[in-house]
């Protein structure tokens, strides 16, 4: 479950129309996960300061489970979602850093009713047995150490 995060000091009103779901689809190609699965924050008009200059700049964060963390995996991801910033914001290089974050499994929640998502990423229960419980006993949430 991918989050990704865009913080800028740009106006609401000179983002391009439906950016959130452009970030969703472009995260899902990147990062390889199904759009149902990703989670795109936008916050725009934002006071920033980046390495001391005021002028107009966006940050992206994007954690998620297995996908980011590797110096490769970073390299690869990075390109990509700078081509889709630069390309969208028309802010240059300098003026958009990001962030990738390895979640660890079983940090995330994709609402309170399905309880943890650690489904089969648990190296104590056998395939399936998390969500097999889960299945049986929905209103509890688990928590495995």
């Amino acid at each position: 479950m991918p989050f990704l995060e865009l913080e800028t000091s740009l106006p609401a009103g000179r983002l391009p129309p439906g950016l959130a779901q452009e970030l969703c689809a472009a995260a899902a190609d990147i990062l390889g996960k199904p759009a149902e699965r990703v989670n795109v924050t936008v916050r725009s008009g934002l006071p920033m300061v980046l390495a001391g200059s005021a002028e107009p700049c966006a940050q992206l964060f994007v954690s998620s489970i297995g996908v980011v963390g590797s110096a490769e995996q970073n390299q690869r991801h990075s390109a990509r979602f700078f081509d889709v910033l630069t390309a969208k914001l028309g802010l240059g290089p300098e003026r958009t850093p990001w962030e990738l974050v390895e979640l660890r499994c079983g940090v995330t929640m994709p609402n309170a009713g399905t309880g943890l998502f650690l489904k089969d990423c648990h190296p104590l229960l056998p395939t399936g047995a998390l969500a097999d419980w889960q299945e049986q006993n929905s209103h509890d949430v688990p928590v495995i150490p």
